[in-house]
């Protein structure tokens, strides 16, 4: 087992498990009851804002297909209504390199616009503009769904990076894994749950229908599914940095080399010995 695979312990932390009545075994203090902490709250937050894009990445999501099934309600143009959302992707992906920010979310709106457009060029039917994104949703809602029954669940591949932790918590960190696995069976149900409205909609509602549903379904089970995640891992133990336990390794490392680098004191410039004089 190497040392990145073994279970990293906090001294206050065990001595306060030792004292369920608050008080360090170390200091002596008194310490607030056990819990999340508004540290472990924060950091968890800006980790899944930063995964999920924000506020900006909701709007990103939702404007394109609102844009699209707006238009296509007024006028009943394909070609208008694809093209303008079609531009409206580019034009956030456009402002996002400007500003110089992170484009992920950007760049999957517009492949995902682009492939609903070139869908429903093909076949004529503007409803097939929603069918890339409602396949992409079914087998996002598969693949949490099959990672976590594998013991590996796809929100903590997506997360682990974010809290710096990467795979860690597979092997050091169970209580984590376990708060994935439940944030990933939250989100497969939750997507599975949304196809469940959306395919037979797709089959028996006109365009219009199948749009409006599609937009008001973007957003709530989203939040829902964010908010699950963020209950369970507030409640789960620290994510394990591993990019400071390795740096720490290398600095111990280099200190070590560094040591057995330096030459010790030469012969020649040690004290000599006086003459021995016999009685």
């Amino acid at each position: 087992m190497t040392s990145y695979d073994r279970p990293t312990t906090d001294p206050e932390a065990s001595a306060l498990a030792d004292h369920p009545g608050g008080v360090s075994a170390a200091t002596g203090a008194r310490v607030p009851d056990a819990g999340p902490d508004t540290a472990g709250r924060q950091v968890t937050e800006a980790a899944l804002f930063e995964a999920f894009g924000g506020v900006r990445g909701l709007v990103e999501t939702v404007l394109p297909g609102l844009l699209f099934v707006a238009i296509f309600t007024v006028d009943k143009d394909l070609h208008v209504s694809a093209i303008a959302a079609l531009a409206v992707s580019l034009v956030l992906c456009a402002v996002r390199l400007v500003r110089r920010d992170t484009v992920k979310h950007a760049f999957s709106g517009v492949f995902g616009v682009a492939f609903g457009v070139v869908f429903a060029m093909m076949t004529g039917n503007a409803k097939d503009f929603y069918l890339p994104g409602m396949l992409y949703t079914l087998g996002l809602a598969l693949a949490y769904i099959v990672t976590t029954l594998a013991g590996v669940p796809l929100i903590g591949l997506i997360l682990g990076p974010v809290f710096k932790e990467n795979l860690s918590w597979r092997t050091r960190n169970p209580g984590r894994k376990t708060a994935y696995a439940k944030a990933s069976w939250a989100w497969g149900l939750i997507l599975l749950g949304k196809c469940l409205i959306l395919f037979p909609l797709y089959w028996w509602a006109d365009t219009t229908q199948l749009g409006w549903v599609l937009v008001a379904l973007k957003i709530p089970p989203f939040l829902l599914a964010v908010y699950l995640t963020w209950v369970f891992l507030v409640k789960a133990p620290a994510p394990i940095d591993v990019f400071a336990e390795m740096e720490a390794q290398e600095k111990a490392e280099e200190a070590l080399r560094e040591g057995l680098a330096t030459p010790g004191p030469a012969v020649a410039d040690r004290p000599q010995e006086g003459p021995r004089h016999r009685r």
